[in-house]
């Protein structure tokens, strides 16, 4: 061997250093690291594709029933209608604010309503009705006022212990000018805000809500008793006064808290 030459050693250490027997080569291996991650991420297209399969094409999570609560008044069947609900949709594709506006606009009783999802097959009307604190005579017929001054439904008989509205605005000489500036449904709003602010004791009494201008607001209560009110502005010493009043002087007829600070009974 000490005769061998710089050569052929070299050859020899190529022929060692050549492909494995067979001619095989080895297979490419991936980093861990980038394998979980390709694992990963076909993991979540699968799921994000069964998800949204199953929310818009699977037959489990559709629209099958509407339920209806909190009416009063109204009936389910006028609530479901006016909903107008797409039975048979996927339910995560339901407009629930079309829904919602849909229910105000032809059912004007409704104050406001709640519309929700029911996973996994219903649609829920929570729905909250307007409460008359006025009524307005029209024809044989009475049209129901809100605590907002809205008027939003015509009924044939008076709803119990809820007082009429009497608007008798003058249309000449000041008064008109004063009809301009404070509109019916100023008014109207102003004949909300008295009766809300009558004391426990003369609200039961009651009756009549009279306005003839936005300053000259009077009450007529039962047993043939009025109130002189004047202009909803100082509701709250209003009241106490005529609260004070009306113990101090339980067989007056008459009242006048139109000026709180100088009060009047009068009659017997």
């Amino acid at each position: 061997m000490a005769g061998t030459t710089t050569a052929e050693r070299g050859e020899r250490q190529q022929e060692s250093s050549g492909p494995p027997s067979g001619g095989r080569r080895p297979r490419l291996r991936l980093p861990l690291r980038l394998r979980t991650i390709i694992i990963l991420a076909v993991v979540c297209v699968l799921l994000t594709g069964g998800g949204i399969w199953v929310l818009y094409g699977s037959p489990w999570a559709r629209v099958e029933r509407v339920t209806v609560s909190g009416t009063r008044e109204l009936t389910r069947q006028q609530v479901e209608e006016a909903a107008d609900v797409p039975v048979g949709a996927p339910l995560i594709s339901v407009d629930t604010d079309a829904i919602e506006a849909r229910l105000r606009r032809e059912l004007p009783r409704i104050d406001s309503v709640d519309v929700v999802r029911s996973w996994p097959r219903g649609i829920g009307l929570k729905v909250t009705e307007r409460t008359p604190v006025l009524l307005m005579r029209s024809g044989g017929k009475f049209v129901e006022v809100d605590d907002d001054g809205v008027r939003f439904a015509t009924v044939s008989k008076a709803p119990e212990a809820v007082p009429l509205l009497e608007m008798t605005v003058s249309r000449s000489g000041s008064a008109a000018v004063s009809l301009r500036r404070f509109d019916e449904r100023r008014l109207t709003r102003e004949a909300v805000l008295v009766a809300d602010s009558v004391p426990a004791r003369a609200a039961r009494a009651l009756r009549v809500v009279k306005v003839r201008s936005y300053d000259d607001i009077s009450l007529e209560l039962s047993g043939g008793r009025t109130v002189a009110w004047g202009s909803a502005e100082q509701g709250r010493a209003k009241s106490r006064t005529l609260s004070a009043l009306m113990k101090a002087a339980p067989g007056a007829r008459h009242f006048d808290v139109s000026v709180p600070t100088a009060p009047a009974s009068s009659g017997s």
